[in-house]
């Protein structure tokens, strides 16, 4: 994935400014084939080996016998396979046929992976990203201590936006000029599609299950807009001019300013904005229940709404820059700049705000929310269901990699100093006591998910995918997931099930399979790490087969022949009203090897960013995302305070000491394979 993203990096530029026609030059899209329904005997097979570890488990630890456990799935499976199961891959198959693209995402994936969730977008299911510094800005700005500034507002954090915004519009146009990723390969059909997804729409709340809002249309005025956050209010730039091209950053910048002016004018006068983005933070049926009574209020309302619906996405400048609550107030020589305290502060700040007044100045259920700091730090939230994360960081990478071009901002002072009068609109709510309420007490309950929160960043910089590849001989991403494996379970004492990321991009729609990495071959190589009597030429041997069979199962989940999905698949497929059940998908150990307390995902070499996260699936597990870089990996570590068994810095050791004693069996044991 890494060298595809440098491909798209690199790739120069063509001339056709054309976005409503194919170019001339390119041959006829490709295909991609449908997500196949997977055979069910196979699924059933490697969903049996995947329990192995979990019933050698509990034999070890006194339970029934592991050939009397596995022999009693076996029969389970058997009977399923030949009976009701048979049915349900039928009907599955039927489903398929009906459907458009393919059987899991036209029919179930978004509601039961995630729109049926009726927690709080914030940590739970947001994803979160901080971009690199831009070099090009001055040293005492990105320390804090610049003193120009409006309502909190810097020139340069309005240059920083303007730029970003500029560049992650021109990835988009460019994409759909086919100058990115052309269509007529298969990584441009799924890049194509993914980026299509990821702009003009917007997550809406309801009772029991959300549902996204429908595409913007391309003649709709409010696509050529970015709703942009400021004070907690809203406002709606237009950025993009008739033709879909995004407009100059200069211009973008002299717009961003108008509003500036225009907050300062607000508080001026002593107006205060009723923070409703705070609310698309709240759990979600509040969210639901208190948008509706909102619109009721006025079709101003409605309005509003509309736009942040069809808007390309969200652009917030805070009016600050965070430093975590235990931080000593910054000297005069202002913030001590990439220290692990000033990175974490970033990311805590692209991930909820301040932990004291969180989900301020945010529109939680938009795909992006871009977020740039008062001295011009930068970073993204993202809600997950339109696209995997995957796919903004992408379309971020494409944007940071060309810096701030400051000359750009110097012509533009120079030729004009006029604030912009056009292109910029506020969008106000009409609001009443009730909604100021409801505000109040969305805050409130975010303010405890925040503050349970203990998510941090760890930099291991002793050696990185290079060495991983070139002396150890072994795979960085298995390799990484076997460290996670030992650290897990050197800080728990025991296994749990673990969820790793696959895409299935090779595929119409496709979207993610599990990569189930507790296996047999994992605990057997945990195990010998945790054993003095082993030697390590014996555990390398053990890491080297834990790492293939990894290995096979990503390829397999990568290529539509992993196990979840279908199983998923399988259980919708069940008549509920028919009472239909069977003992293979009732046994407690099928939702066991699914409680994903370590739920994981690598996502590029991320030479561009700073840190990322997402938030743990379980109040007593971790989620971690992690960059595997040639020389650094970096990992964004969550997990949650009121948990006493669980600890990021704790993890964070844990996964040090793992990465270091891997680095020392494997310097004996790779002089066995030569």
């Amino acid at each position: 994935m890494l060298a595809v993203r440098s491909r798209l990096l690199r790739r120069p530029m063509q001339t056709s400014r054309d976005v409503h026609s194919r170019p001339a030059n390119l041959g006829p899209p490709a295909r991609l084939p449908r997500l196949p329904v997977p055979d069910l005997h196979k699924t059933l097979q490697k969903y049996l080996k995947s329990l192995e570890p979990f019933l050698l488990e509990d034999e070890a630890r006194g339970g029934p016998p592991f050939k009397e456990s596995y022999a009693l799935r076996e029969k389970w499976a058997n009977d399923f396979e030949h009976g009701l199961g048979k049915l349900c891959q039928e009907r599955l198959l039927a489903l398929d046929r009906a459907s458009p693209f393919n059987w899991l995402d036209d029919n179930f994936w978004l509601k039961k992976a995630y729109h049926e969730y009726r927690a709080p977008l914030v940590i739970n299911t947001s994803w979160w990203l901080a971009f690199n510094n831009d070099p090009n800005v001055p040293r005492e700005v990105l320390s804090g201590l610049s003193t120009s500034a409006r309502a909190g507002i810097t020139d340069w954090q309005i240059k920083r936006a303007a730029w970003l915004t500029h560049r992650w519009l021109d990835c988009k146009a460019r994409v759909e000029r086919q100058e990115l990723y052309p269509d007529t390969t298969r990584t441009g059909v799924w890049f194509h599609d993914c980026v299509s997804r990821m702009f003009n729409i917007c997550r809406m709340p309801q009772p029991k299950c959300d549902a996204l809002s429908m595409p913007a249309p391309p003649q709709s005025p409010h696509a050529r807009k970015i709703i942009v956050f400021v004070h907690d209010w809203l406002y709606a730039i237009e950025v993009l001019d008739k033709d879909l091209q995004s407009l100059s950053p200069g211009e973008i910048s002299r717009r961003i300013s108008a509003v500036v002016g225009d907050v300062v004018e607000r508080l001026t006068q002593g107006e205060k904005a009723v923070p409703v983005g705070v609310m698309t933070a709240d759990d979600r049926d509040h969210w639901a229940e208190n948008l509706a009574y909102l619109l009721s209020l006025s079709p101003q309302n409605r309005d509003t709404l509309q736009v942040i619906q069809h808007s390309a996405f969200a652009l917030s400048l805070d009016h600050y820059t965070y430093t975590l609550p235990s931080a000593t107030t910054p000297s005069t020589i202002g913030l001590e700049l990439d220290t692990v305290s000033e990175i974490t502060a970033h990311l805590h700040n692209i991930r909820s705000g301040p932990t004291e007044r969180p989900a301020r100045n945010r529109w939680f259920d938009k795909p992006i929310n871009l977020i740039v700091e008062s001295n011009t730090r930068a970073g993204a939230l993202g809600e997950h269901s339109p696209v995997d994360a995957l796919v903004p960081s992408m379309v971020a990478e494409y944007a940071l990699v060309e810096n701030l071009d400051v000359e750009e901002f110097d012509r533009l002072e120079q030729n004009n100093n006029v604030s912009a009068r056009h292109g910029w609109e506020r969008l106000d709510w009409v609001t009443d006591e009730r909604l100021r309420e409801a505000c109040e007490a969305a805050e409130r309950r975010i303010i405890a998910v925040v503050q349970d929160s203990d998510s941090g960043v760890l930099d291991f910089t002793d050696y990185g995918t290079e060495w991983i590849k070139s002396t150890a001989r072994l795979s960085p991403d298995a390799y990484i997931q076997m460290a996670l494996q030992l650290a897990w379970y050197r800080t728990r004492g025991e296994f749990t099930a673990t969820y790793e990321t696959a895409l299935t991009r090779l595929f119409q729609h496709g979207r993610t399979e599990t990569i189930r990495t507790l296996s047999t071959d994992s605990r057997a190589f945990v195990l010998a790490m945790c054993d003095p009597a082993v030697s390590n030429q014996t555990r390398y041997a053990l890491l080297r087969r834990a790492i293939q069979t990894h290995t096979t199962l990503m390829r397999h989940a990568a290529t539509g022949r992993g196990i979840d999905r279908h199983i998923l698949g399988l259980q919708q497929m069940l008549k509920t009203d028919a009472s239909e059940h069977h003992l293979l998908l009732d046994d407690e150990l099928c939702l066991h090897s699914q409680t994903w307390k370590l739920s994981t995902s690598g996502l590029s070499a991320g030479p561009l960013f700073r840190g990322t996260g997402f938030g743990s699936s379980y109040p007593d597990g971790y989620g971690i995302n992690y960059l595997a870089g040639p020389e650094v990996i970096r990992f964004g570590i969550e997990s949650k305070y009121s948990c006493q068994i669980t600890s990021t810095s704790r993890f964070e050791q844990a996964i040090r000491d793992s990465l270091h004693n891997m680095w020392h069996i494997c310097m004996q044991g790779v002089q066995a394979y030569l």
